[in-house]
């Protein structure tokens, strides 16, 4: 039997990138896209590489452009993090998993290197899978900080949650990162939102002016932790429009929405 799991690109409603500094955020995901991880029981655990793991090229001109596209780095390292974190998430609660193993591969047609959430929606995709094979229920809030450590923790790769948790809940939601309820419960508050209240929205993009989210997270993690006045108050304004949209504005009008 071949276990098949998708999931979804996201995009930022309102609070953009306050997830990661405490503020919040709604957000949804969107079908027109998907990464999708086919997996099936094998002697042996198995990764199978994707078109942009490929290492064999025609001429360096063809690796600068591969480059240029798809970044130094394809999938095979997002589906070996999955694997360790969700081992050691099993470890840590005392799930006992069957004894067997599995091949996996994944594909994914989400524009790369345009905030869209490709990485974590190839991640999901895989925690779902390997979920779906042992038998493993993981909830929304737990699967998405899953999601979250495989970027931050076992890549280094600076992230917020709210891909995650959209991707999680697969339907929009508001999300409050409070510091004090992030720390003692370990997530944020996280209510699904009902899609019927959304206006249209289009999502454009070009992909001649992406850059890897990397470029901008990395300076204004460093710049929150250092406490720069400027970051610290447009978290807290980012933060305090999100919550005025979400308890003054029921999002009824029928005028299409631009991101």
């Amino acid at each position: 039997m071949i276990i098949e799991t998708n999931s979804y690109p996201r995009a930022a409603v309102i609070g953009n990138p306050s997830d990661g500094y405490f503020g919040k955020t709604i957000a949804f995901v969107f079908s027109n896209f998907k990464a999708t991880v086919q997996l099936y029981q094998t002697p042996e655990l198995e990764i199978k590489p994707e078109r942009l793991d490929v290492t064999h090229f025609i001429s360096i001109k063809e690796l600068v452009e591969d480059v240029n596209h798809a970044g130094y780095y394809g999938g095979m390292r997002l589906i070996k993090g999955v694997i360790k974190v969700f081992y050691e998430y099993s470890l840590k609660n005392n799930i006992k998993l069957a004894n067997k193993n599995f091949t996996i591969r994944y594909s994914s047609n989400i524009p790369l290197r345009l905030g869209l959430a490709g990485s974590s929606a190839i991640i999901s995709a895989c925690l779902k899978a390997i979920c779906l094979f042992y038998e493993v229920y993981i909830p929304a809030p737990f699967f998405a900080n899953l999601v979250l450590s495989v970027e931050t923790n076992e890549l280094g790769i600076s992230a917020g949650l709210q891909d995650r948790v959209a991707q999680a809940y697969e339907k929009p939601v508001f999300m409050d990162f409070n510091k004090k309820t992030m720390e003692e419960q370990g997530y944020g508050n996280y209510k699904a939102l009902n899609n019927y209240n959304f206006p249209p929205f289009y999502i454009a993009f070009r992909k001649n002016l992406s850059e890897g989210t990397e470029i901008l997270h990395n300076s204004l993690k460093a710049r929150f932790n250092i406490g720069e006045q400027k970051v610290l108050d447009a978290m807290n304004r980012w933060g305090q429009i999100t919550e005025n949209l979400k308890l003054h504005s029921k999002m009824e009008t029928n005028n299409p929405c631009i991101i």
